[in-house]
């Protein structure tokens, strides 16, 4: 049948279906949950073309009902779609975990920014926590999982550099307001920031319905105008004393704009992001290093060429965000070096040290073992791996550093490599997710 003496009725349809189709993007990368409101602009707009296509008349005619049948499957598999994405299992995790981080952060952060005490190791810990096991929630290449997980980690991640960021600078106290003019407004401004630092972390983890992004990025460039419009020609210190405060304000703008950030659902479809490519011609190569490595006859030979090619490696993936398997072989080198060097070194240290570097030496060989591991969690070798690393830890965890400062920050960076290389198998044991 010609376009011109089409039937209206199957006219109709395909501006329905036209229209769906214009939305079926939306629909797949949809990453939130049945509560939102662009979940329920979704369904509403599709319940509507259902509606659409219902009424449209076939008069009986077969290939009519065969495409009215047609858009009505295509209209009800999208709404699938849109609930599967919404209520699947690995969702709902994300935002359990999700949730346990606003609870980490309404109780140790939002207080301290509020007057209360310092940020506790228990925060540092339970944070770390939560990060490693998003990083575990399985996505299966699904694009609306990825996204969920994408954004959740951004958040959270973003809340632990701000944190750590402030805790480790060593601000410049507020210079003497005698000493220029400008210096009582650099003063001013600099406590707002400081205020602005604890909203914005209330914001980024959805604690403060009060406050939305738009407006605290307007105080933010209002701040940053305020700085802008001062004059401090000729005085070098109240200059470099106003950049570091613009400095931070440009942080935490950065921070502002996460929302936004590969939003895009092709920035998290696998079949369409072209720096997959990339990412497998490094893991190749870095495959390729790792077998040399675990095969040379005499390894010590090989670290510093070895570390030099994977940091250029590194290099290439900067702009690509993935679980980054490179620094576990690097962290390897590292170690083996610093075991070969302890070796040579025959002095008197604290029982807790000597403890700590014995379980460092059992670590070394055990990441040795994950590297070459080559297979999946229902494997004896996994189970076995698992175990030993779970007894290393346990065996850190009764290492008593007796006050020694020294000790307790080596146990602390034990325990956290321990982690990673069981991090690591966990990930290993899995089809590799970017």
């Amino acid at each position: 049948m010609e376009m011109g003496n089409q039937h209206p009725s199957i006219s109709r349809l395909q501006e329905i279906q036209k229209e769906v189709k214009s939305i079926e993007q939306q629909v797949l990368g949809f990453s939130g949950l049945s509560d939102d409101k662009n979940y329920k602009k979704l369904e509403r707009i599709l319940t509507k073309q259902l509606f659409e296509i219902d009424s449209v008349d076939t008069e009986g005619k077969g290939d009519i009902q065969q495409a009215r049948k047609r858009a009505a499957q295509e209209t009800e598999r999208l709404l699938k779609e849109l609930e599967q994405n919404a209520n699947h299992p690995h969702r709902l995790e994300i935002q359990n975990i999700f949730q346990e981080a606003q609870a980490l952060v309404k109780e140790k952060v939002v207080p301290f920014y509020n007057g209360g005490n310092c940020v506790t190791d228990e925060f540092e810990e339970g944070i770390q926590d939560v990060i490693l096991r998003l990083t575990h929630v399985k996505t299966g290449g699904k694009v609306s999982l990825r996204k969920a997980r994408y954004h959740t980690l951004t958040k959270i991640c973003a809340v632990q550099e701000i944190i750590e960021n402030c805790m480790k600078k060593q601000p410049s106290l507020p210079l003497s307001e005698d000493a220029h003019p400008s210096v009582a407004k650099i003063n001013s401004v600099m406590c707002e920031v400081n205020k602005t630092r604890g909203t914005l972390i209330a914001l980024l983890m959805g604690v403060n319905n009060k406050e939305t992004c738009r407006h605290l990025s307007c105080v933010l460039s209002g701040l940053m105008a305020d700085l802008d419009a001062l004059d401090v020609c000729g005085h070098t210190e109240i200059r470099n004393y106003r950049k570091e405060v613009v400095e931070d304000i440009n942080q935490l703008l950065r921070y502002l704009d996460l929302e936004e950030e590969a939003d895009t659902t092709h920035a998290f479809d696998l079949g369409q992001n072209h720096s997959i490519l990339k990412i497998e011609k490094v893991l190749k190569r870095m495959r390729e290093i790792k077998t040399e490595l675990l095969q040379a006859q005499n390894p010590p030979e090989l670290y510093l060429s070895a570390k030099t090619e994977l940091q250029g490696l590194i290099g290439q993936l900067d702009e690509v965000s993935l679980e980054n398997p490179l620094q576990t072989l690097i962290t390897y080198i590292d170690l083996k070096e610093a075991l070969e060097k302890r070796k040579l070194l025959a002095c008197e240290e604290h029982p807790s040290h000597k403890a700590v570097w014995d379980v460092l030496g059992n670590l070394s060989e055990i990441q040795g073992e994950v590297l070459s591991f080559d297979g999946n969690r229902t494997d004896k070798n996994y189970i076995r791996l698992e175990e030993l690393l779970t007894k290393q830890l346990l065996a850190l965890d009764a290492v008593d550093p007796q006050g020694e400062e020294k000790c307790k920050a080596a146990r602390k960076q034990a325990v956290k490599l321990a982690q990673n290389i069981l991090s690591y198998l966990d990930l290993k044991s899995d089809e590799w997710e970017y």
